[in-house]
C-alpha cells in the first residue's frame, strides 16, 4: 500500500522551503509521477531529480545502480543509530541494510530512508553468516579490537558485508567469531569510541572511496 501524504511528509523539516511546491499546469505525461505529489508539492527528503516521483518508482531506478556491498547492524537493545545506518545505507546507496537481533527497530534516525532501501532481517548472527554464505559475500567486522585492522590500510572486499555492533558493547561475541576479519576507524581523541552511526558512514565512505564512482552533491545518479 502507498504511504499517506501526511506519512510522506514525515521525512522533512516541515519548513515551506524544503522541496518544491505544486507542478504548474499541464503536469508531464510520466508514470513515474505521483499525481497527489503534484497537486499539493513535494517535500521529501530527496534529491531533487526524483521530485515529485512514487516512492516505488524511486526504488525502480536505484536498484540497477545499487553498489555490491550490504550493511548489518545487530540489534539487541533497539539502538536508537539504526536509523542512522539505514540513512547512511541510502546515502551510499548500498545493496540492502541486514538488521540482526531484534525485528521491531527505532525508525525515527532513518528520516524515512527506509522506503527507498532494501532492510532485511535475521534473528541472529547465525543467520546473518549463513545468509552471507549461500551469496559467497565476505562478512567484515567494524570495530576498534585489539588486532583490527585500521579500515584504510584494509583489503577490504568489494563484494562484503559491512557489521557493525551495539552501541556501548560493540560487536558481540558471535559476531566476533562470524567475520572474515575487523576493521578499526583510526581516532585521536580521548573518547574509547564512536557511535556506529557515524562508524557506518566512515566506513561506506571508504569503500565509496575505493570502488565508487564519482557522485553528486545533492544528486542521485545518472
Amino acid at each position: 500500500m502507498a504511504p499517506t501524504l501526511r506519512a510522506m511528509r514525515d521525512d522533512t523539516s516541515r519548513l515551506d522551503d524544503v522541496g518544491v511546491g505544486p507542478h504548474p499546469l499541464p503536469w508531464p505525461d510520466d508514470d513515474r509521477l505521483d499525481a497527489e505529489l503534484l497537486a499539493v508539492g513535494d517535500r521529501r527528503n530527496v534529491v531533487d531529480r526524483y521530485r515529485y516521483w512514487r516512492v516505488d518508482a524511486i526504488v525502480a531506478d536505484l536498484d540497477p545502480v545499487r553498489h555490491p556491498f550490504h550493511v548489518a547492524i545487530e540489534n539487541w537493545e533497539h539502538d536508537f543509530n539504526i536509523g542512522t545506518v539505514v540513512r547512511n545505507a541510502n546515502a551510499f546507496l548500498a545493496e540492502a541494510v541486514h538488521i540482526v537481533g531484534r525485528r521491531r527497530w527505532n525508525r525515527r534516525g532513518a528520516m524515512v530512508t527506509d522506503r527507498y532501501q532494501h532492510v532485511r532481517h535475521h534473528p541472529d548472527v547465525a543467520a546473518l553468516r549463513s545468509w552471507a554464505d549461500v551469496e559467497a559475500i565476505p562478512v567484515v567486522g567494524i570495530d576498534n579490537l585489539p588486532g583490527s585492522i585500521p579500515i584504510g590500510e584494509a583489503a577490504l572486499p568489494e563484494r562484503c558485508v559491512l557489521l557493525f555492533g551495539q552501541e556501548g558493547p560493540g560487536l558481540s561475541a558471535p559476531a566476533r567469531d562470524a567475520v572474515a576479519m575487523v576493521c578499526s576507524i583510526p581516532q585521536f581523541g580521548s573518547t574509547r569510541s564512536i557511535n556506529a552511526g557515524v562508524a557506518s558512514g566512515i566506513a561506506m565512505y571508504e569503500w565509496i572511496r575505493r570502488y565508487g564512482s564519482a557522485g553528486v552533491s545533492g544528486s542521485a545518479p545518472p
